[in-house]
């Protein structure tokens, strides 16, 4: 039990009980770099259906199934093109998706009827630690996010208990490091694309690959169906809207002093005098991306009219954010 190096509570026997429980077919709330994940025997249809049920997943929806960093990919993938060997090499663990060619008859209730499988190898301890065991270190845990399907995911394993109940076995890894979720790159195609963008830039996985950065996120035909890639996702059921700063500084003390109470998530201090529904994230984005979902969960938790969020740079270090907010705002407020 030497891979459990964390500063959170979670003890050997922890570790050994949440191997147990997934191989017994059981879920269990597990802690990754990204988000926590809601996991189960990637191998086993019946514990796979238990996350759609638990979530309210749809049935064509994938889910990405996370691997030991020694695990024979193979056993899930029908192949390994180069480039998918170079990022693996590149990049692994940590926040990166590969979607690969699914060998036959491998996984099939994670693949939303796809002939692909996706798959991560997390660099949180925890999670590492419990895939160390589970089934020899060979095995594979399917582990969406673990909230109800669309909503915001949760970086704490506080949030899994709000979101999931407390009869559910979670791991406490501490807060996530990245705060969302991985990017996910298409090896199947040539040159491979990005299918929803996270902490790792084009810019960085491009000069891996030796190919325009530009490439990688130009979508030719349909994409595969991915986790996280609906237009409505991540998202608070008060209505979120994303407003340029300019606005939000001609109306919120127009609006608040009416008596209507908006959240607001910003770059830079409030004008006038502080308020507990004005939030400061850091302008830069790792920072603001490990805080994002905990501050949507506080005010989503709030009672507010409305959550408005400050517009995000557009330079590409933003644009998983600006993905994630631009999903969320679509889907709130249902």
């Amino acid at each position: 039990m030497s891979e459990v190096t964390t500063d959170a509570q979670v003890r050997p026997q922890d570790i050994l009980a949440a191997v147990r429980r997934l191989e017994a077919g059981e879920l269990v709330g597990l802690p990754t770099e990204t988000v926590y994940g809601l996991a189960a025997d990637a191998e086993n249809p019946e514990a796979v259906a238990k996350i759609y049920a638990a979530k309210g997943r749809p049935a064509d929806h994938p889910v990405i199934v996370h691997v030991h960093r020694e695990a024979d990919l193979t056993h899930w993938a029908a192949e390994l093109p180069e480039a998918a060997r170079k990022l693996v090499a590149a990049y692994w663990p940590g926040p990166l998706t590969l979607i690969l060619p699914r060998k036959p008859g491998v996984a099939e209730a994670c693949a939303g009827g796809q002939g692909s499988i996706g798959l991560r190898c997390p660099s949180h301890p925890v999670a590492q630690a419990v895939l160390a065991i589970f089934k020899g270190g060979q095995g594979g845990l399917a582990a969406p996010s673990a909230n109800r399907f669309g909503r915001i995911s949760p970086t704490t394993a506080a949030h899994v208990h709000a979101e999931l109940g407390h009869d559910l076995l979670v791991l406490d890894g501490g807060a996530c490091a990245v705060g969302i979720e991985s990017t996910i790159v298409d090896c199947t195609v040539q040159p491979p694309r990005i299918l929803r963008p996270g902490q790792l830039q084009a810019a960085d996985i491009a000069a891996t690959l030796g190919v325009a950065a530009d490439d990688l996120l130009r979508l030719a035909g349909p994409a595969r169906r991915v986790a996280g890639a609906l237009p409505a996702h991540y998202a608070p059921r008060t209505p979120l809207l994303l407003l340029p700063r300019e606005h939000i500084l001609s109306r919120w003390d127009i609006d608040t002093r009416a008596g209507r109470r908006i959240g607001v998530l910003a770059l830079s201090p409030p004008p006038y005098a502080s308020s507990a529904l004005w939030t400061t994230l850091p302008a830069d984005s790792a920072a603001y991306a490990q805080q994002l979902y905990a501050v949507l969960r506080l005010f989503d938790a709030a009672g507010l009219d409305q959550i408005w969020v400050e517009a995000l740079p557009s330079s590409p270090a933003w644009l998983a954010l600006s993905d994630r907010l631009t999903r969320a705002a679509h889907g709130s407020g249902r």
